[in-house]
């Protein structure tokens, strides 16, 4: 492969993003056989896909880890990464959305947007990734074109601008209309390599000037120039309405669709296309926030060659060849082997070894990373996910990347103990790797506790502990990540802790007061000392009490979450005061006024989508009803499926799966994804035993 430095404005850093199944990986295959990078058409059912490389996504069909891959069309460079559709590898999706310029969103071309289609759309929302669609699977029955742009306005609130649109439905499904060439596109080889332009079918004229027309009106609501033109029946060019519609999708008002068959090799190179005419280039950010680690000032770092090193470290990986290898995405200067970077987060200076191209498990060298592009550092192991390096003389933090709190555990253990170091190097790897994946030794039992997103989640990180580093373990049953909160306020509770030896003594003494939070926003310690009767050195190690005796809480041992804590009184010994002594009365304080608070329990509750036989919808909601499922919706498919949708707390959730696929012999699915953490009713309490 070419290994070339592109210039900014020909580089695209796009993401593959979808609801799981609908057919992202394939049309990523598609994309690298006709833009060159691969030789063959590789397929998820045979296992023989670029991007699913680990050996378990292979043996599943989906994806766990996203690939990064590098591939050329029309003279650009495209860095494309193919996301996991999972809820549970969640974090993948948000860090590769974090330092991409734009998002391809596949849809079923069956289903439209399904509740995880949601969830992606809103991440991407959050860093503000301009997106197009692809609408797939115009060639399954039941396919629908105008119900899937129907589901993408009601269910996602923007507007979509269909730019193709398809001719046939189902399996005389053949090709597209491009609406900007008013050209018919056919894909009659079987590799699709070779699409066939021509004049539109007389039978499709009408409906596709009619689409056209209402392409044409949305742009011309986003450029007051063009609606001039436009009304005053004046020609406008098609490369001027591609540019308009570039600007209006960069903008994120519109959201240019298109659709195709990529299992039947039908609408990729239009696909790519549009990459290229409606995605951002890295110039078209113009800038990247951070802060000054110093001084905490924002500051608005442009996006270009010359500007002094900025880049941020969005994924680690163990290679088995290569060692400790870090993604980066360049914002601003260049990154060269050999360089010394500063990492604020450590303080430390870091000297960059080899750079890396990354192919999905091919590597190439190359000598630098400009600005834009999306590389590998190998060797790098003082850096961590979300972590920035920029230059010596130039520090800046940008803002890091946030994942979800895991919401359930196992217990684990080696099964022969000589290899218990083993294990412990391997956690230690794959935490670095994941950071929604959390490991702690639980006190009480001495058990090694593994926390994540779900119950794939752990079964592939413990099977991974098994292939990739050979060590056998054995497992307990999955249990819920409980927490617990305060029910009411609580005021003036005192901590105090005095301590008398030989020579100094230990004196610390606070006042709090304890009230409930908003849900989410753990714990939030303020201070209202007047006069100095706290001298303000102390009041960290106040704080850092606080925060340490949330660790467990008095229900079950749960944290402790969603309370308020404010400092307001106390008193100081001129001689004995000291910061552990603070700590100290910290913990006491907090302990104290979370029993007067009276504690409650908090479950993981899920949202939970199922989609059903019409047959089988009975039998499905007393299921969910007896799992103390809240149904909030439940509505008719076009394929004659229902649509069930609702919250569930985690806990009632364990062994779901083989229930559904008994009752409906296999023909429902569902997919759930952690919401929120709520009480626990009283009767469910008295069942958990895990009353004070």
């Amino acid at each position: 492969m070419d290994t070339r430095h592109f210039d900014p404005d020909k580089i695209r850093n796009i993401g593959i993003i979808a609801h799981i199944d609908a057919g992202k990986t394939t049309a990523t295959e598609r994309m690298l056989f006709y833009s060159g990078f691969a030789h063959k058409l590789g397929s998820v059912d045979d296992g023989t896909t670029i991007t699913d490389w680990m050996d378990q996504e292979r043996e599943r069909g989906i994806t766990i880890v996203s690939a990064a891959i590098t591939t050329q069309w029309r003279d650009h460079q495209i860095n494309i990464i193919d996301t996991p559709g999972h809820i549970d590898f969640t974090a993948e999706v948000q860090r590769a959305l974090r330092v991409l310029d734009g998002g391809v969103v596949v849809f079923d071309g069956v289903h439209g947007v399904e509740s995880q289609s949601e969830t992606v759309w809103r991440q991407a929302e959050r860093y503000k990734v301009p997106r197009i669609c692809f609408i797939n699977k115009m060639d399954r029955t039941g396919a629908d074109f105008e119900h899937a742009l129907q589901t993408i306005r009601q269910r996602l609130h923007v507007e979509p601008v269909p730019v193709n649109i398809p001719i046939g439905v189902e399996h005389d499904f053949t090709g597209v209309i491009d609406l900007l060439n008013m050209e018919a596109v056919h894909w009659s080889d079987e590799l699709g390599a070779n699409p066939e332009r021509g004049p539109i079918p007389e039978a499709l004229r009408e409906s596709a000037d009619a689409a056209r027309r209402q392409m044409l009106e949305a742009v011309c609501e986003t450029d007051d120039a063009l609606l001039e033109r436009y009304l005053g029946e004046e020609p406008v060019e098609a490369a001027e309405w591609r540019a308009a519609l570039r600007r209006a999708t960069l903008e994120n008002r519109l959201y240019p669709v298109l659709c195709g068959a990529a299992l039947r090799n039908v609408g990729i190179q239009s696909l790519l296309d549009a990459v290229v005419d409606y995605l951002p280039s890295p110039e078209d950010r113009k800038e990247v926030v951070g802060h000054h680690p110093q001084t905490g000032e924002e500051e608005h770092w442009p996006l270009r060659l010359e500007e002094p090193l900025c880049a941020l470290v969005f994924k680690t990986v163990t290679d088995p060849y290569a060692g400790q290898m870090a993604y980066v995405r360049v914002y601003s200067g260049l990154l060269k082997s050999g360089d010394q970077v500063f990492n604020p987060r450590t303080g430390r200076k870091l000297r960059i070894g080899r750079l890396v191209r990354v192919f999905a498990d091919r590597r190439e060298d190359v000598d630098s990373i400009p600005a834009g592009e999306i590389d590998a550092v190998i060797g790098l192991k003082a850096a961590h996910t979300g972590d920035t390096l920029c230059a010596l003389d130039h520090p800046l933090v940008l803002e890091s990347i946030q994942f979800p709190e895991p919401v359930i555990n196992i217990a684990i253990e080696p099964i022969a103990t000589r290899d218990r170091d083993e294990l412990d190097r391997a956690l230690h790897q794959l935490m670095e790797e994941d950071p929604t994946f959390h490991v702690h030794v639980d006190e009480y039992s001495g058990q090694t506790i593994l926390a994540g997103m779900g119950e794939l989640h752990l079964e592939i990180l413990i099977n991974r502990i098994e292939r990739e580093h050979q060590v056998k373990v054995r497992s307990g049953a999955p249990r819920v990540t409980y927490k617990e909160t305060v029910s009411q306020p609580v005021s003036r509770v005192e901590g105090r802790y005095v301590h008398q030896s030989g020579g100094h003594g230990q004196y610390g003494h606070v006042y709090i007061d304890l009230r409930p939070g908003e849900p989410g926003s753990g714990i939030v310690f303020s201070q209202q000392i007047k006069g100095g009767v706290i001298p303000a050195a102390f009041i960290p190690a106040v704080r850092k009490g606080v925060e340490e005796a949330a660790q467990s809480g008095l229900l079950g041992g749960q944290e402790i979450t969603d309370v308020e804590v404010v400092l307001v009184d106390g008193s100081t010994h001129p001689v004995d005061s000291s910061e552990l002594a603070f700590k100290n009365a910290g913990v006491q304080a907090f302990r104290d006024a979370a029993q007067q608070a009276g504690l409650k329990l908090l479950e993981p509750v899920c949202k939970i989508q199922v989609i059903a036989p019409e047959e089988n919808l009975g039998d499905v909601l007393g299921q969910l009803n007896a799992r103390r499922c809240e149904v909030r919706s439940t509505e008719p498919r076009s394929d004659g499926t229902h649509d069930i949708q609702g919250m569930v707390p985690l806990a009632e959730m364990f062994g779901y799966a083989t229930d559904l696929r008994s009752v409906t012999q296999g023909r429902a699915l569902f997919t759930m994804e952690f919401d929120h953490y709520s009480p626990v009713p009283d009767k469910v309490l008295d069942k958990l035993q895990l009353r004070s």
